[in-house]
Formats: C-alpha cells, sequence, structure tokens
C-alpha cells in the first residue's frame, strides 16, 4: 500500500475515535455533574523515501495520544429538593461503593430504607469521618450549609467529605458519573456545597453537534478518497501487467 493510503488510513482511524468522543458528549448533555471530553492528537513527520532536496520531502502520520477532561463548571440547575447538592468550584464527593470508595459531582442523593443518605445507585456519602449520614424516622427537616455540614431539627450529623486531587485528569470513569483513581485524595479545606441544587452537564450542544458534523464529513471524504486511490492503483497494476 502507498504512503498516500496510509496516510489516510492513519487520519480515518483518529476520526472514528473522534466521533466517538464527540458521541459521548452529545449523550450525556443532561447527565447531572458530566464533563464533556476532547481528544489530543500529536502528528509524525517521516521523511520519504527518495526526498533529495534540501528540505527533504516529508510525510505526516496522524496518532490520538489521550483524550482531555473539561473540568469547567457546569450550570447550576435548581430542583427544590433538599437531598440534592452541587460542588461548586474544585471538589468531588466521596461515596463508598462495593469497590471501594468512587468520586462524583453528581449530587442527586436520597434516603434510602435504613435512613442512610446514597447515592442514586444506592452508594452511601460519606462524611469527613469516612461514616455515612444516618437519620432517624424523627428527622423531618434536612438542612445542609454551604460549608457541607449536615443537620436536622435535632442537631448537627456530620459534614459531607469533598475531597481534590493534583491531576484530575487522572479520574477514570466507572459509570454513574462516578470517578476511580489511584491517586491519594487531599480534603478540601472550605467547600462550597448548594443545598437544591444540581450542576448539569458542561456539554455545549450546539457545538457538539457542529463538530460531529464535520468529523462525519471528514470521515467520508477520506473514505471516498482511500477508494479512488485503490481504484488508481489497480488500474495501474492492470495497465502494467497488459502484454505489450
Amino acid at each position: 500500500m502507498e504512503n498516500t493510503s496510509l496516510i489516510a488510513l492513519s487520519r480515518q482511524g483518529v476520526l472514528r475515535r473522534q466521533m466517538n468522543t464527540v458521541a459521548n458528549n452529545i449523550a450525556n448533555m443532561n447527565t447531572t455533574g458530566f464533563k464533556s471530553e476532547k481528544m489530543m492528537f500529536v502528528q509524525h513527520l517521516v521523511r520519504s523515501r527518495g526526498g533529495e532536496n534540501i528540505r527533504g520531502e516529508k510525510i505526516a502520520f496522524v496518532r490520538d495520544v489521550a483524550t482531555m477532561r473539561d473540568l469547567s463548571e457546569g450550570p447550576l440547575q435548581a430542583t427544590g429538593n433538599p437531598l440534592d447538592i452541587a460542588v461548586r468550584e474544585d471538589g468531588y464527593l466521596v461515596v463508598e461503593s462495593g469497590q471501594g470508595n468512587r468520586y462524583t459531582r453528581n449530587g442527586h442523593l436520597r434516603l434510602d430504607d435504613t435512613g442512610q443518605l446514597v447515592t442514586g445507585q444506592g452508594d452511601r456519602l460519606l462524611s469527613t469521618g469516612d461514616q455515612p449520614f444516618f437519620f432517624s424516622p424523627e428527622d423531618k427537616q434536612i438542612n445542609i450549609a454551604r460549608d457541607g455540614t449536615v443537620s436536622t431539627e435535632n442537631g448537627e450529623l456530620g459534614k459531607i467529605k469533598v475531597v481534590r486531587f493534583k491531576n484530575q485528569q487522572q479520574l477514570r470513569q466507572v459509570g454513574g458519573g462516578m470517578f476511580a483513581t489511584r491517586q491519594l485524595p487531599e480534603d478540601v479545606e472550605k467547600p462550597v456545597i448548594v443545598q437544591g441544587m444540581l450542576e448539569g452537564s458542561n456539554v455545549n450542544a450546539v457545538f457538539e453537534m457542529t463538530r460531529l458534523i464535520k468529523t462525519q464529513r471528514a470521515y467520508a471524504s477520506i473514505g471516498n478518497f482511500i477508494k479512488r486511490e485503490d481504484d488508481r492503483i489497480k488500474t495501474m497494476i492492470k495497465e502494467l501487467a497488459a502484454p505489450v
């Protein structure tokens, strides 16, 4: 296969993975606390054979090296539910799951059958003492202060644990708006938590739809180019192999 086809294939492979990334952003545009992602590319310049001029003839291969997460805050959405909370600025809530501690900015919480404060998936929200929150049947009015202190008309129950990480790009998504990492979390000393609100997705729907259309068109264009190049090579082989 000639260099032109190899270069086109490298670009088409990257575009296919980019379409998957953009499609995932669009699918999560209404997911609470979701952070959009974009791909990072690198271009490999290789001196082609027969490049004898001073500048040297080079060919460029494209490769995606990483996926970068947009860490900007999403818009706050009022829900009126006292168990919904939004974390402002830097920080993640800590929840206890069957696979160990997980981290999230999705503050859609509820009380389970035992009176524990849990996520929508049933994972327990942890306090600064690494303990879950328990509510009794007599606790009717739940208040969550801006610093994360949880209280009812019967007194304080603890303070919600909020942590940060040195490299948030290394957080690995594990589904349900949850992240896992081997990094050691650092406690946020002065967290800012808003009760009755949820952080919406920071996906820009118009931008992502435009990017998806452009990516699809570029992918199809390269596909047509590869087909024409393949037809050209076949025709050349037939002409060279034809008897004189």
